[in-house]
């Protein structure tokens, strides 16, 4: 295995601000997949002037509101004047449904903020920063950006390109395949890296799967993890012609939990119609005009993006993980190897395309590489 930098690893000792940033880092992850549309934020206000001591941690609340800095405040009272402040974000500096987290550091008097990286957000976009130093508060900016870019992406990829950030998550054999013969499903992954999949579909907003893979699956879809149920995320099933049973698991529990369906401009109203009476949301999208008439993936991604989906977990077959890779769709890759063989007449884990079109994409670099007990995982991001 290759040495690789972790993403989250603990800065030296003796960088103050640089470790208390981590620790909003780490503090923020905690909501990830909670706080749609918002990002998941953590701030730490950091008492200094002698040993630092740490005065509160605030993190998004859970739907997005209200925000981390103003948790910590609360939390810090008076305490928080001439402190530190390490936030993961650019404060927000516009009125919306709360006011903005910029003027309630200035109103609490803290003495310095650090700030791990600018929100491009148009409505933020340095204005937040611009006005902290209105006010005589020190401002660093910059401290922790390279993880925070990782943390946020979801929220950068939808202020930017008004779609979720997108997470591929695939599971292959040591011969790099995916499915046994005629698309049958085959147990790749070990313990871990299974209880290591269901963290990923905790951290994010919804998860993506073809309409082959619930046929061929029936799968639920959630987390199972004990005590995270709750963290489930949005099921959404890509089906250009609208074939789900409305006997699968999915749509069984859509009064549950949410699912969306993504189908063709002219799959079938009737069914349709009785996946609406059911609880499910449809939403239709154009076909490419040629024989096949496939739905243009990338309009799918733009109608999660106007739900507010930032993060979404692609968990599809080899046919929706090649039209992603080949639509310049993939964010994020996640690939779980397991040394188990399934041999030359299986499934290759991307249709018509070979693994290494992932693992040494020119748009992705991997960023982190263990083992997950005797599976081994890479972890690629967009460079």
């Amino acid at each position: 295995m290759r040495a690789v930098q972790f993403p989250n690893a603990m800065p030296p000792a003796g960088n103050d601000d640089a470790r208390f940033m981590a620790a909003a880092l780490n503090y923020g992850r905690r909501h990830m997949g909670m706080a749609a549309p918002n990002p998941s934020v953590g701030a730490v206000i950091v008492r200094t002037g002698g040993e630092p001591v740490i005065l509160a941690r605030g993190v998004t609340a859970k739907g997005g509101r209200p925000h981390a800095e103003t948790e910590a405040l609360k939390i810090a009272g008076e305490a928080a004047k001439g402190s530190t402040v390490y936030v993961t974000l650019e404060p927000c500096a516009h009125q919306s449904k709360t006011p903005p987290c910029a003027s309630a550091l200035v109103r609490a008097e803290v003495g310095r903020v650090v700030i791990a990286i600018e929100d491009p957000n148009p409505l933020v976009s340095g204005n937040g920063i611009r006005m902290l130093r209105d006010a005589g508060i020190e401002t660093i900016v910059g401290v922790g950006a390279a993880q925070a870019k990782i943390d946020h992406a979801g929220h950068f990829r939808l202020v930017r390109d008004g779609r979720p950030h997108i997470v591929l998550k695939i599971a292959v054999s040591a011969d790099g395949k995916t499915g046994l013969a005629g698309r049958k499903p085959a147990r790749i992954s070990g313990p871990v890296s299974t209880a290591e999949a269901h963290i990923l579909r905790a951290t994010c907003d919804a998860i993506m799967v073809g309409s082959g893979t619930v046929l061929a699956d029936n799968p639920q879809l959630d987390c199972r993890l004990p005590g995270m149920e709750d963290r489930s995320p949005i099921r959404v099933v890509l089906d250009g012609s609208l074939q789900i049973s409305l006997d699968s698991r999915l749509v069984q529990t859509a009064h549950e939990r949410k699912l969306i369906v993504i189908a063709g401009e002219n799959a079938p109203t009737d069914n349709e119609n009785a996946l609406v009476q059911r609880g499910v949301e449809v939403v239709r999208v154009p076909c490419r005009r040629d024989r096949h008439r496939k739905m243009i993936v990338a309009e799918a991604m733009q109608e999660l993006g106007k739900r507010g989906i930032t993060r979404l977990l692609v968990e599809g077959g080899p046919i929706l993980s090649a039209s992603l890779l080949q639509s310049d769709l993939v964010d994020e890759a996640v690939v779980v190897q397991a040394p188990v063989t399934l041999g030359a007449g299986a499934i290759d884990a991307l249709e018509g395309m070979p693994l290494d079109a992932l693992l040494t994409s020119p748009r992705l670099a991997i960023i982190e590489e263990r083992a997950l007990g005797e599976d081994h995982m890479i972890r690629l991001f967009r460079k």
